[in-house]
């Protein structure tokens, strides 16, 4: 479609994103309502929402509108799978300047509508405001599916700690393009495109996990939101982490450890659990620590040592795309 969102207007741009929507059984009613109705069996509904805003959380020389509909998306929808739920449904707010043409929000629904699909949701509504900057506001929502949650408050001494999911790909990925580079492609997409293990989170709740976090912060910063919560310690054994060779490869151009990516680099969205020790687990998981009792370390250690170097994502610290 040629033209501005100005040009086509508001109402003209909500029935351009609606009709390229699909849908799940679970939407009853979905878009051109006053709101939509989602099927909630289990009579819990799971509820996380997210803001990217054009320069801090992406930049349109890097990333399509495809792309940044895929990542919206991801980032929501893994935070409905790391409670151990079911993804069933995603809301869109979207601010946009006048001038934007109508190609950009199209192709932003398209990626949304296909992230969603891969984690069996669907889109079913949203609103759309007139402002000077891209701003993308998402809400997701699940299903327990008659599970109890996994929050990040139950993991015990003696638990293991296991991953599934890429590590620092994301990390990586920014560092090329942060030097003008496209490749290596697999990382650069990664960056652009993160692929939550969605079916482990609720796999990982029937295997009785103790408390569940996807890494959208940083492994030591989102496993120090589980050790905070559940007052232990936990040990991260990087031996057990493997790095593969092409980011070892970025890790020299650029001069940095590849493993500060694994440790701090975020966006991945790995889905990180913690598991009673006689818990047998699937091949996707790999165990990469141990929930210990609290002592005069820091909560996350690695190595049984303290991570001096600094890393991890806040969203009032150094701005990142």
């Amino acid at each position: 479609m040629k033209g501005t969102v100005g040009e086509l207007g508001e109402f003209g741009l909500i029935r351009e994103l609606t009709s390229r929507l699909t849908t799940t059984p679970a939407v009853r009613i979905g878009p051109g309502d006053d709101a939509a109705v989602v099927a909630a069996p289990d009579r819990r509904v799971v509820a996380s929402t997210d803001i990217l805003v054009e320069g801090r959380h992406f930049r349109r020389d890097w990333s399509t509108a495809y792309d940044v509909g895929r990542k919206a998306a991801a980032q929501n929808l893994a935070d409905i799978a790391a409670m151990g739920a079911v993804p069933t449904a995603l809301l869109l707010g979207l601010v946009v300047p006048a001038e934007l043409p109508v190609t950009w929000p199209s192709e932003l629904m398209d990626g949304l509508r296909d992230e969603c699909q891969v984690a069996g949701a669907a889109v079913v509504g949203g609103d759309v405001v007139r402002g000077d900057t891209i701003t993308v506001s998402i809400t997701a929502l699940g299903d327990l599916r008659n599970q109890e949650p996994v929050t990040r408050s139950g993991a015990q001494p003696g638990d293991l700690v296991a991953v599934t999911g890429w590590l620092g790909w994301s990390a990586a990925g920014h560092a090329v393009l942060s030097r003008g580079f496209r490749s290596p492609r697999a990382f650069v997409e990664a960056h652009r495109r993160p692929e939550p293990p969605y079916h482990a989170g609720p796999a990982a709740a029937g295997l009785g996990a103790t408390a569940m976090c996807d890494v959208s912060d940083g492994l030591i910063a989102d496993l120090g939101h589980i050790a905070v919560a559940s007052n232990v310690r936990i040990d991260i054994r990087s031996g057990a982490i493997d790095i593969p060779s092409q980011m070892n490869d970025i890790g020299q151009a650029v001069g940095v450890d590849p493993m500060q990516w694994v440790l701090t680099g975020g966006e991945d969205h790995a889905i990180v659990a913690t598991f009673p020790p006689d818990v047998k687990l699937p091949a996707r998981w790999k165990v990469i620590g141990e929930v210990l009792h609290l002592s005069a370390l820091p909560q996350v250690t690695v190595d049984g040592a303290p991570w001096t170097t600094q890393g991890g994502w806040d969203h009032f610290g150094d701005i990142e795309s």
